[in-house]
């Protein structure tokens, strides 16, 4: 946890982390459950990727030094057609500079430098993609050789139980997920309240003061949830700090999908037009409508799960959730003798106190907020000074909250 509360905050050492197995393949867990006896069926064949990096020519002799993901290429070929460590994407694209991409970061840059063959896996349906999708996604991967895989996205639970429980002989990565009580099942969560309650306090203490919340999954993803009541907390408090009260629009229309679209741009520029000088846009794809309609009306936008501020120059800051940092340490478990630390009854939530929420201090365009003002209060927050509510307020819930600083606006 220490290695990974020092390395999470700078973006490039974030992905490093990814190696933290060392430069040699490592040994699989001792106590990794025994291989299925059942045989297994034919193998499904898995989505075709979205237009892939230029695959490699065959699994790598030697571990890869490059602690940059761009430089891993998404897809490879294995010398043996076999693909140890498997990713399966959440909804959305994979390249979706957000939290797809995000957490592949992290598993491929783990594999590439630790010598290993991977894969990733697109359920069958793209946004409308069902349980059996997302089931026959985690079959190819595991008919294809893997041992480890990762899955992304809380909708993937009930696929990936099923899955687990056919496939005992393979370990699973439950980013945004829950403790299953299966020993071959490790549940990731994290505690995006508060990043969410950073990325709104930073804003306001900069000096905006007309703000928007655009949320994914339609309001009943848990981690959008989370994300979108820390973050307006965040800005309540900035503002009754400030003695003065803001104004929050604050909706989940046409997020559910994760996906871009006219309609959310549309949306988006109507806000800016009419005042709204930042967005948080808390949705993966979304990201692509918001920092459009941001660009069009000179207006800014929060990213969130990465450091988005390299792919918009409309970025102000970003809700920082370690996701590929935590599937690499996942990972490494599964091969280090620790997997059962994290599986079985047991499970992650990781938060400041691990390093795995913050905000991204090197590029950031913040001018009025300091990084020493931020970094008293991440301690803060490690500390339990400051006590952020983790309440799941999905759809209109956060109605009910009595706001002492802010005006409200729920779309």
């Amino acid at each position: 946890m220490k290695k990974f509360l020092a390395l999470f905050l700078s973006v490039v050492m974030v992905l490093a982390l990814a190696a933290c197995g060392g430069g040699t393949t490592p040994a699989p867990a001792t106590n990794e459950p025994a291989p299925s006896t059942t045989t297994p069926a034919a193998p499904a064949t898995p989505a075709t990727p979205e237009t892939p990096a230029a695959p490699a020519t065959n699994t790598p002799a030697a571990p890869a030094t490059s602690d940059n993901p761009d430089d891993i290429p998404d897809s490879m070929t294995s010398s043996d057609g076999k693909y140890e460590v498997a990713f399966v994407t959440d909804v959305g694209q994979l390249k979706d500079k957000s939290f797809n991409q995000g957490t592949y970061d992290g598993v491929k840059l783990y594999a590439a430098q630790n010598g290993l063959s991977y894969k990733y896996y697109q359920p069958a349906n793209g946004d409308q993609a069902t349980d059996d999708d997302r089931y026959d996604a985690m079959k190819a991967a595991a008919d294809g050789g893997a041992k480890v895989i990762v899955c992304a996205g809380f909708m993937q639970g009930t696929a990936l139980e099923k899955a687990a429980k056919e496939f005992t002989g393979v370990n699973f990565v439950f980013i945004d997920g829950w403790s299953m009580g299966l020993d071959n099942v490790a549940g990731i969560a994290f505690k995006e309240q508060e990043c969410g309650y950073f990325a709104g306090y930073a804003v306001v203490k900069d000096g905006f003061e007309k703000i928007g919340f655009c949320g994914g999954g339609g309001g009943t993803n848990p981690a959008c949830c989370r994300y979108g009541y820390g973050f307006a907390q965040g800005v309540n408090d900035a503002a009754k700090e400030l003695g003065k009260t803001v104004d929050l629009n604050y909706t989940w229309q046409y997020g559910a999908s994760f996906s871009a679209s006219p309609e959310m741009q549309s949306l988006a520029a109507g806000w800016y037009t009419n005042g709204t000088e930042i967005i948080f846009s808390a949705g993966g794809s979304i990201f692509q409508s918001i920092t459009a309609a941001a660009s069009a009306n000179d207006g800014y936008v929060i990213g969130v799960d990465s450091d988005q501020s390299f792919d918009s120059d409309t970025v102000v800051t970003s809700a920082l959730k370690g996701v590929g940092a935590a599937a690499a340490w996942a990972i490494g478990k599964s091969y280090d003798g620790s997997w059962g630390e994290i599986s079985g009854a047991n499970m992650a939530n990781l938060g400041a106190a691990e390093g795995a929420t913050g905000l991204p201090t090197a590029t950031w365009s913040l001018e009025n907020y300091t990084v020493a003002e931020y970094e008293k209060q991440l301690a803060d927050v490690i500390a339990g000074t400051i006590a952020i509510d983790d309440t799941v307020l999905e759809n209109d819930a956060i109605k009910n909250v009595n706001f002492s600083n802010v005006n409200l606006n729920y779309v």
